[in-house]
C-alpha cells in the first residue's frame, strides 16, 4: 500500500522504500500496484526490539500476533482472520512454512532479526502468485545484500528480565561480487509464561520459574553482478533457539520443559537477460530445515519419580526444489511474468519416552510429498493511470489434490489530487499438510485443500504537498473445506467454513516538519465460525496503534507509541474470553555522529497487565539500553 503503511516506529528522516517484489514477484513501484502491501524496514525492526522479530509485525495492519509466554515462546501470526497456517512465510523468496508442523506454521521466534534488511506484507489470498498456505495473504522476509565500501556494523543492548543482545555484520563488494555476513547472539532469563503477572494464578503458585531463551544466529551471502546481464546470488542462514516453557495445564503447570528449535536455509539463484534486456530468466534452487525437540515434563499426583512423565518429541522438516521464472517486458502491452516450481517436502517425527520407564526413540511420522507448480502474471498499463494484473495458477500435489487459482488487481492513479484508487480480488488454496494426511490415527489421507474468496478495495490519499497520507481499505474474505480436528471421531476432517470482513486504516502525518511526526494503523476485524456465527478464537474486533515521533534536534528522537486492543477470545466457541487493554511503550536514540548512536527503551512502562494468549505471561514494566556503531 502507500507510504502511510510504514512501520510506527519509522523516523521523520526514512522513506518507504519506492519498489516492492513481493506483490507481482518483480519490482514495481508502490505507487502502480494494486495489492494491499505494507513494508517494514530494518531500522524499524532495530528500533523496535532486536530480539523480536514479531513486535515489528505488530505495526502492520491486518495482521494480528500470538505470544505464549513472551520471547522466546512459540509465536504465531495471523493475517486478516486466517487461520495461523493459511499466512505463507518467504525467506528471500524461498517458502519457509515446517513441513512437519500439524497445521504448517512458521514460528517468528526462531527468526534472528539482525539479519533482515526489510520485510514485505501482502495481504489478501495471494495464491495464484505463491501457491499453497497463502491464503490470508504473505510475509516475505527479505534477508540483508552486500555492497559498497567494506562496512561493518555493530548493536549491543541489555536491559530487564537478565536480556543480552549483540548483533554484527560486515559487508561490502569488489568489483562485480558483492558480499556481507551476519551475527547475532541472544539470551535472556526471561519470566514465567505460565502465569506471570496474572494475580489468580500467582495466588495459588507464588513461586513460578523463569522461563528464559538464548538464540545463537549468523547468515552470509555472496552475489556476483558482470554488469552484462549475468547475475548470482548465494546465501545461507541459520538460527538455535533454545527456550524454556510450561506445560500450562494439570494440577503442577509450571513445568521445567525445555523446546530446541533449529532454522536453517540455503540458496542459490542465477539470472540472465537476452533479448537485448527485454527477457529475464531466472532459476532459483532451495533447500530448508524446520528442526524442534520439545523435552517436556508432566506431573500427575505429586512431583516423585513415579509419578512424573517425561517425553521428547523431535519434529523435523525438510524442503529442497528449484524454480524458474521469466520476465518479459512487452513495453506498451505491459509484463508477463511466468514459471514453474517443483518441489519436495519431507515430515519426520519421533518420540522418546524417559521417565517413569525409559523407552528407545520411536518414529511416530515419515511421510513425503511432491508438489509440481505453474504460473503466469501479466502486469499491463492501460494509459499512464491505469494498471491491472491478471493471473493464474497450478499446483499439482501428487497423489493428493490438484488445485487452481487466479488473481486480479487494480490500480488507478489521480496525480492530480495525489489519490491511488486500488482493488484485488482472488482465490487461496492450503494443501492438507503431511501430518494431518499421514499421522497415525489422526490422519485422513482423503483430505481436500481449504479454499478461500477473498477481495478487497482502498484508496490511498496524499494530502498538503505530502506532509500528511491515508490510507483505507476494505476487505472480505470466505473460506471453505477448512480442515478440523474431530475430537469425537479422533481425525482431522474438511468439516468448517468461516467469513472474515474488515476495515484498514492507516495514517502517516508531519504534524511539525523535521520536528514532530504521528504514525497510526486501526484493523477493524469481523472474524465468524460459518457453522455457528461465534467468534474465531484470538481475533480482536478493534486494533490500533499510533505512534509520535519528536525531533528536537536532527540527533534526537523520541518516540512513544500506544497500542490498544479489544476484547477477544482465547479459546473456539467463545471461550477463554480475554479483557481489552492499552499498552505504552517508549524508544528514544541519540546519534553522536556518523558511527554512534545510543539507545533506550521502554516496555510497558504503564503497567499494564495483559494476556495475549489465557493464563500465558506478558512484560512488566521493562527498560532497555544499547549502543550501535557503522563503520
Amino acid at each position: 500500500m502507500a507510504s502511510a503503511q510504514t512501520s510506527l516506529a519509522q523516523s521523520a528522516s526514512e522513506t518507504l522504500p519506492e519498489l516492492v517484489v513481493t506483490a507481482d514477484r518483480v519490482p514495481v513501484s508502490l505507487d502502480r500496484t494494486g495489492s494491499a502491501i505494507s513494508v517494514i524496514n530494518g531500522a524499524t525492526i532495530a528500533a523496535t526490539n532486536p530480539t523480536s522479530l514479531v513486535d515489528a509485525l505488530r505495526t502492520v495492519p491486518g495482521l494480528d500476533v500470538s505470544e505464549s509466554g513472551g520471547p522466546g515462546a512459540t509465536t504465531t501470526v495471523r493475517l486478516r482472520g486466517a487461520n495461523t497456517g493459511q499466512t505463507l512465510v518467504l525467506i528471500d523468496g524461498v517458502r519457509a512454512n515446517d513441513a512437519a508442523n500439524a497445521s504448517g506454521d512458521f514460528d517468528f521466534a526462531m527468526f534472528p532479526p539482525g539479519a533482515i534488511d526489510r520485510i514485505e506484507v501482502l495481504r489478501g489470498p495471494q495464491s495464484a502468485v505463491y501457491g499453497s498456505d497463502a491464503i490470508g495473504g504473505v510475509i516475505n522476509i527479505i534477508t540483508r545484500k552486500g555492497g559498497g565500501p567494506l562496512r561493518t556494523d555493530a548493536r549491543i543492548e541489555g536491559g530487564s528480565y537478565g536480556t543480552v543482545a549483540g548483533t554484527g555484520a560486515v559487508s561490502g563488494s569488489r568489483g562485480p561480487w558483492s558480499y556481507i555476513a551476519t551475527a547475532a547472539l541472544q539470551r535472556s532469563d526471561g519470566f514465567s509464561r505460565y502465569g506471570y503477572r496474572i494475580p489468580a494464578i500467582e495466588a495459588r503458585f507464588p513461586n513460578l520459574e523463569s522461563d528464559g531463551f538464548a538464540r545463537l544466529a549468523g547468515s552470509a551471502r555472496v552475489g556476483f553482478d558482470s554488469g552484462e546481464g549475468y547475475r548470482f546470488d548465494a546465501a545461507a542462514l541459520s538460527s538455535f533457539t533454545r527456550s524454556d516453557f510450561d506445560a500450562a495445564t494439570g494440577a503442577f503447570p509450571d513445568t521445567p520443559a525445555v523446546a530446541d528449535r533449529w532454522f536453517s536455509q540455503v540458496n542459490a539463484r542465477a539470472s540472465v537477460d537476452t533479448l537485448e534486456g527485454r527477457l529475464t530468466h531466472s532459476l532459483n534452487v532451495f533447500a530448508n530445515r524446520n528442526d524442534r525437540r520439545f523435552d517436556e515434563t508432566t506431573f500427575r499426583n505429586n512431583m516423585l519419580p513415579a509419578s512424573t512423565t517425561r517425553i521428547v518429541s523431535d519434529f523435523i522438516g525438510d524442503r529442497v526444489g528449484a524454480e524458474y521464472q521469466g520476465t518479459f517486458r512487452m513495453g506498451a502491452f505491459g509484463s508477463l511474468v511466468y514459471g514453474a516450481k517443483v518441489e519436495h517436502e519431507t515430515a519426520s517425527t519421533f518420540s522418546t519416552a524417559l521417565l517413569p520407564v525409559p523407552r528407545s526413540k520411536v518414529p511416530t511420522l515419515g511421510a513425503t510429498q511432491d508438489t509440481r507448480s505453474g504460473f503466469a502474471l501479466w502486469q499491463l498499463p492501460v494509459g499512464e493511470r491505469l494498471n491491472v494484473t491478471l493471473g493464474g495458477r497450478i499446483d499439482d500435489v501428487a497423489d493428493v489434490a490438484r488445485f487452481e487459482t487466479w488473481r486480479a488487481t487494480a490500480a488507478y492513479s489521480i496525480f492530480e489530487t495525489g489519490t491511488k484508487l486500488r482493488a484485488s480480488a482472488g482465490t487461496g488454496a492450503k494443501a492438507p499438510t503431511l501430518f494431518q494426511l499421514y499421522a497415525p490415527t489422526f490422519g485422513n489421507p482423503n483430505l481436500n485443500p481449504e479454499e478461500s474468496f477473498g477481495y478487497d478495495a482502498g484508496i490511498d490519499q496524499g494530502l498538503f504537498g505530502g506532509r500528511v497520507n491515508l490510507s483505507l481499505t476494505g476487505f472480505a474474505n470466505s473460506f471453505r473445506d477448512l480442515i478440523e480436528f474431530d475430537t469425537s471421531a479422533m481425525r482431522y476432517f474438511n468439516v468448517s467454513r468461516a467469513e472474515t470482513s474488515g476495515l484498514e486504516v492507516s495514517i502517516d502525518m508531519e504534524i511539525i516538519p523535521a520536528y514532530v511526526r504521528l504514525s497510526a494503523a486501526y484493523t477493524n476485524l469481523r472474524a465468524k465460525d460459518g457453522r455457528t456465527n461465534l467468534t474465531l478464537a484470538r481475533r480482536p474486533e478493534h486494533v490500533a496503534r499510533v505512534a509520535v515521533s519528536i525531533t528536537p534536534v536532527p540527533e534526537w528522537l523520541i518516540e512513544p507509541r500506544v497500542v490498544t486492543v479489544s476484547e477477544r477470545f482465547s479459546g473456539a466457541n467463545e471461550t477463554g474470553p480475554l479483557s481489552a487493554y492499552t499498552r505504552v511503550d517508549l524508544y528514544t536514540d541519540y546519534r553522536f555522529n556518523g558511527t554512534w548512536k545510543v539507545f533506550a527503551r521502554g516496555e510497558n512502562i504503564l503497567n499494564q497487565r495483559y494476556q495475549e494468549v489465557l493464563n500465558f505471561g506478558t512484560t512488566g514494566p521493562a527498560i532497555y539500553a544499547g549502543l550501535s556503531g557503522s563503520w
